[in-house]
């Protein structure tokens, strides 16, 4: 028997998750706030990574910037889009080493930050 894949809900409530996607449903997305939001920021690194993986669509170890656009859905199927604006300041806010990617460790720094 395989392990079934990990959702967002085995690491997060879901009602802090719908509070925060409404928060951001129609202005700007804020990566840091939103974290913070859906209890994030009080997570071990560990549980933080869990979440990482849960967004990381391919299973490539990182989040590349077409799943970034995407990453809301990640919390819930009723999450939107961010635009190509928000895209790039979330991928410029967490991409440290420039890459043009957002690393396991990168995304922890970001949401610890």
């Amino acid at each position: 028997m395989t392990a079934r894949k990990m959702v967002m809900t085995d690491l997060l409530k879901a009602e802090d998750i719908k509070k925060a996607l409404d928060a951001f449903a129609g202005e700007t997305f804020d990566p840091k706030k939103f974290f913070e939001m859906i209890g994030m920021k009080a997570m071990t690194a560990e549980n933080v990574k869990k979440v990482f993986q849960v967004l990381d669509v391919d299973g490539s170890g990182f989040i590349e910037e077409e799943e970034l656009k995407f990453v809301l859905k990640g919390f819930s199927k009723d999450g939107r889009d961010l635009t190509d604006g928000e895209t790039k300041a979330f991928l410029t806010a967490a991409d440290k080493d420039g890459d043009g990617k957002i690393g396991i460790d990168e995304f922890e720094a970001l949401v610890h930050e």
